[in-house]
């Protein structure tokens, strides 16, 4: 059983605000991106620790629950990443190499589900990697 730790969680929530900047960079966020994301939250981001969110349920479904409440909302994918670097620059301890190898992973998984990545998700992604370098 883990445990319930909330800066764990509010770590989950914001990378679920991320990969939503990128998946929504281009304005449309499709199925494949989505489903993308689920299969590398289930396959590698709950094998990643052992955090729960306060129902006993892996922390990192916490990623899909915020991308999917950001897309039903249709938020803007520059605010939304904008506020995943300032949370990055405010808590760099929980950025470990393990973790920032698979943000950007993911990252990039996300951009290259639909027909590669476009222009929008090159530029995100650069971004990113200046984010994660820092």
């Amino acid at each position: 059983m883990g445990t319930v730790d909330k800066p764990q969680l509010l770590f989950y929530q914001k990378m679920g605000e991320l990969f939503y900047a990128i998946a929504a960079a281009d304005k449309v966020v499709r199925k494949v991106e989505y489903d993308t994301l689920k299969s590398i939250v289930a396959e590698q981001w709950k094998n990643l620790d052992d955090y729960e969110d306060p129902f006993h349920v892996d922390a990192a479904y916490q990623i899909e629950v915020v991308f999917d409440w950001f897309d039903y909302e249709q938020l803007d994918a520059s605010d939304c990443f904008e506020s995943f670097a300032d949370y990055k620059k405010e808590h760099p301890k929980l950025f470990t190499k393990e973790r920032k190898d698979l943000i950007w992973k993911t990252a990039n998984a996300i951009a290259n589900s639909f027909v590669g990545k476009n222009k929008s998700e090159v530029i995100m992604l650069a971004k990113l990697k200046m984010v994660l370098e820092n």
